[in-house]
């Protein structure tokens, strides 16, 4: 029986830094269902190693999950976490984080939630900058490779429940974030909460990761020419931090669309059962899907949109 150590709700628009020890496992679960979570990570004592997507990629694929590692960058290409447990098993190391350029320059929104602006200040917390976030590890995010070779991003399928643990095999700081793309398939057009839960990992959670290879290819700045360390990259929380996300708290507001009986009987027959009573979201689709074939000649996720 695991040991619990922390919980907590984050809400849409907001990420969090946590102190994620050898041992210790980071529980993401969905608590509507149907919500992107972007996710960067540190060493925690050196904030120059972090969590790697190509080396990730390359060595697990487009969509790693349930029994693969998340690796940082070359030349330390260490295993950092374990993803000890996925329900859903749709994850993507593909698509860059959103931005506020992203929003602007595709919808003209000049304010907009975006996973850039919200990784960048949840790690201010810890002394980070926003030229400090990497690419993000995009949990939950169901996407794909076409035979053309374009990515695209389709509709979610995670429920109410779901979950990935993560469990962390050094001492790392863990960020997560709920992705801030509510006009796109990321999050099928809405956002949610998230619910985060920190466990003491059992006997039984180790003996499970298999083992990697400890290699002398692996290197640090002391096998370099240069082994001097310019700055003092161990990461301390400011404790005097406030958080200040874009649009927080993000309020939602109904919209009456009057359909005629035509209209609806249109909109009933295409609708996605995914979206359940969500009409506004299944609404959103429609319109996103006119919108790429209008303008992208039915190019879904052509990069001007990224996620």
């Amino acid at each position: 029986m695991r040991t619990v150590l922390e919980t907590r709700i984050l809400e849409p628009g907001t990420g969090k830094a946590i102190e994620l020890l050898a041992g210790q496992i980071l529980r993401i679960e969905q608590v509507e269902g149907g919500q992107c979570v972007d996710f960067n990570a540190f060493n925690l004592h050196d904030y120059k190693e972090f969590m790697h997507c190509g080396r990730t990629r390359t060595v697990h694929g487009f969509n790693p999950t349930e029994g693969t590692f998340l690796w940082s960058q070359p030349p330390r290409e260490r295993a950092l976490l374990y993803i000890l447990k996925d329900t859903v098993k749709r994850n993507d190391v593909l698509f860059p984080r959103c931005s506020a350029y992203l929003y602007e320059s595709a919808y003209g929104f000049h304010d907009h939630t975006n996973c850039h602006d919200i990784q960048a200040e949840a790690q201010r917390e810890y002394g980070l900058t926003p030229d400090d976030v990497h690419d993000s590890f995009n949990f939950f995010m169901n996407t794909e490779v076409g035979m053309d070779g374009k990515a695209t991003i389709t509709r979610q399928s995670s429920k109410a429940g779901d979950f990935v643990d993560l469990l962390a095999l050094t001492d790392v700081l863990a960020v997560p974030n709920v992705c801030g793309a509510d006009v796109m398939r990321t999050s099928n057009f809405s956002l949610k909460p998230i619910r985060l839960t920190i466990f003491e990992a059992t006997d039984a959670d180790m003996v499970a990761v298999p083992p990697t290879p400890v290699l002398r290819s692996q290197r640090t700045p002391k096998d370099f020419r240069q082994p001097t360390i310019k700055a003092d990259r161990e990461l301390y929380r400011d404790t005097a931090y406030i958080p200040a996300f874009t649009n927080v708290p993000i309020r939602t507001e109904e919209v009456t669309v009057t359909l005629n009986d035509e209209e609806a009987a249109l909109f009933d027959a295409a609708r996605l059962p995914l979206y359940g009573d969500d009409e506004g979201a299944a609404l959103r689709d429609m319109l996103f899907t006119w919108w790429e074939e209008t303008y992208l000649g039915g190019k879904a996720g052509a990069p001007v949109i990224d996620k």
